[in-house]
């Protein structure tokens, strides 16, 4: 099968490997479609250290195409949606449901493939959705884990700060709860129209004036959720200033590990602010997303600006560094 290599920083080559021969308690899934997310390109640049050569990808959908002997849930030609995220299922957080927190997570990669093997239990079935749009399944699941953790009610206020691809899923999901109004912040004009059009109440440009009084001033005061979806401190810090007393500041964004923040623990224990942190997603948060975007409650249609061959990564990580488009789509065949 063809696959697409990180041999080393900044160098990706397709190659012939050898299809994938299946345990008994696995699947062999013929990838369809596999999004190229912030992870891959951070591996591509080396900001995320791993071992090369490795097949990076994990965003991924396609069509079963074998079963090893002990499956009994899935057989060939089922159309399923493959959850990355490999539990123990035995620890005290996946008893508890905290799949993501398992002490011995391990993940899925290598979508960037002809074919991947997962276990049985890391599917999920996706009926008629087009693959390009399953595959759209793991990012949406983290934004629905986000929006779980932010424990929005109906007719809370949001601020929403950034309006890349997980942005823009984590707003059509807090619309799903009933957020409202919603304000989206974000400099990018495509991108700010895009978020209108996906049902943002109001978006601002946080490079035209003051961002916090901006935001403020849209949403009628400050928000009962503030989630900042980059990861950068400065924009942590906009997201705190426009937090309510009794509000949530949601850090979704992924910072860098040194990363350090300064707030004030009186103002913590005086306005009963709550810190809230969303990291990846849980077996039923995955679930949830195949089926918000099997019955349509999600559009990711206009989230998909590229679709590629495996030969196009390196292209795709150049415009993702130049924030030019939004989500990249890998079709291996």
């Amino acid at each position: 099968m063809r696959a697409a290599e990180l041999t080393a920083v900044g160098e990706i080559t397709v190659a012939e490997r050898s299809r994938p021969s299946l345990d008994p308690d696995e699947v062999l899934v013929e990838v369809g479609a596999c999004g190229v997310c912030m992870t891959d390109y951070h591996m591509y640049h080396g900001t995320f250290e791993v071992e090369t050569p490795m097949v990076p990808g994990h965003e991924s959908a396609g069509t079963v195409v074998e079963v090893g002997e002990s499956v009994r849930a899935y057989e060939p030609g089922d159309r399923v949606a493959i959850n990355p995220t490999v539990p123990c299922t035995a620890c005290t957080h996946c008893k508890r449901g905290d799949t993501h927190l398992c002490e011995h997570n391990t993940s899925i990669g290598g979508a960037f493939a002809e074919y991947v093997r997962v276990p049985p239990t890391n599917v999920e079935p996706i009926g008629d959705l087009p693959v390009r749009h399953a595959a759209l399944a793991e990012p949406l699941a983290c934004a629905v884990h986000g929006v779980s953790k932010a424990d929005c009610d109906p007719g809370d206020s949001v601020a929403l700060i950034g309006a890349g691809p997980v942005g823009l899923l984590l707003l059509q999901t807090f619309r799903l709860v009933g957020a409202a109004p919603i304000v989206v912040s974000e400099p990018d004009p495509d991108r700010r129209a895009l978020a209108a059009e996906l049902g943002a109440d109001v978006v601002v440009d946080p490079d035209a004036e003051a961002p916090v009084d901006h935001i403020r001033d849209a949403a009628g005061g400050p928000v009962d959720v503030a989630v900042e979806a980059i990861g950068l401190v400065p924009t942590l810090e906009q997201a705190n200033a426009v937090t309510a007393p009794g509000g949530t500041t949601l850090v979704f964004g992924v910072p860098d590990q040194d990363a350090t923040l300064e707030i004030t623990p009186f103002d913590v224990f005086f306005d009963e602010i709550s810190y809230q942190g969303s990291y990846s997603l849980t077996t039923a948060d995955f679930e949830q997303a195949v089926t918000l975007l099997k019955h349509g409650r999600i559009d990711v249609t206009p989230l998909i600006t590229d679709e590629i061959d495996l030969e196009g990564l390196p292209d795709a990580f150049d415009r993702m560094g130049n924030a030019d488009g939004l989500k990249n789509i890998v079709i291996p065949e």
